[in-house]
């Protein structure tokens, strides 16, 4: 780093639906374009971003984690509040710290997690529209779990692996995946070293396919085994997907924040999940 300079980190949330992706492109508006503009204001110099994960358009997060390097000296409350003034409603800074020059959003971080929410009923939502992914058939969720365990560990990925990926390798590890049920929702929760171009919303694509009924859950070790993208099912839509999660070695102090949105697996046994809900009986 050169003289004089600092590196900053911080934490962005920000609804996709309104952006063409994370990275900054002369055609469209990007996230990254946002944030740096506004941090720029602060700054009184350009700021240039690096990120943890490049989202795509439409894709969302609540804990996507970037650094920059500064000349100027600002307070963490100052970099967030100002930078916050600036930027559009629907991006926000969440935390702001100065962080050890060796820190790199990107190549510092272990794994990361996405979330994938999807609104399981017969009609369309009037409130989420833009936030969820839809699947009006009733999706049998044991099912898709048992198919998900399929995916674990350390693995080639070509069959889930989107047009275009510039990755030099398809082998990723897929280190947890979570699935649950709640209310109207589906939620699918992956964690991995890396991810491919669209590889999340390939796997979810492919497991409302067993979860449909139209695949056995074995199906998916055998889509697996093929490394064959033909072979699979459709790419599911950007808007359920989220960023909620980057880890770092704990040396960083880089926070784990809430996973959003508000989506959180219930771990207590059902009976006693039905007797808190269950109405006394009238006395």
């Amino acid at each position: 780093m050169p003289p004089g300079l600092h590196r900053v980190a911080a934490v962005v949330e920000y609804d996709g639906s309104r952006f063409c992706g994370w990275q900054r492109q002369a055609h469209c508006a990007s996230v990254q374009q946002a944030v740096e503009t506004a941090l720029s204001r602060i700054a009184d110099e350009p700021v240039t971003l690096a990120c943890a994960g490049r989202t795509d358009s439409g894709v969302h997060a609540t804990a996507q984690v970037v650094h920059f390097d500064t000349a100027a000296r600002r307070a963490p409350h100052n970099w967030l509040l100002g930078a916050n003034t600036h930027l559009p409603r629907s991006v926000r800074l969440q935390w702001v710290q100065d962080i050890d020059a060796g820190f790199h959003a990107r190549f510092s971080a272990l794994a990361r997690t996405y979330r994938y929410i999807i609104h399981n009923t017969a009609g369309d939502p009037a409130l989420l529209g833009d936030q969820v992914g839809r699947e009006r058939r009733p999706l049998d969720v044991h099912a898709m779990r048992a198919a998900g365990q399929l995916l674990l560990g350390e693995r080639d990925f070509s069959s889930f692996r989107g047009a275009g990926c510039q990755s030099q390798s398809p082998w990723r590890n897929l280190m947890a995946l979570r699935l649950w049920s709640q209310a109207q929702f589906v939620i699918i929760e992956v964690t991995a070293n890396a991810f491919l171009l669209h590889m999340v919303r390939n796997i979810v694509g492919a497991l409302c396919a067993v979860g449909r009924g139209e695949r056995p859950p074995q199906w998916i070790a055998e889509l697996l085994a093929s490394r064959d993208r033909s072979a699979g099912e459709a790419t599911a839509a950007p808007t359920g997907l989220y960023l909620v999660g980057v880890h770092y070695p704990p040396q960083f102090a880089v926070p784990a924040l809430v996973g959003g949105p508000c989506f959180v697996a219930d771990t207590r046994p059902l009976s006693q999940v039905n007797s808190l809900t269950q109405r006394p009986e009238a006395r």
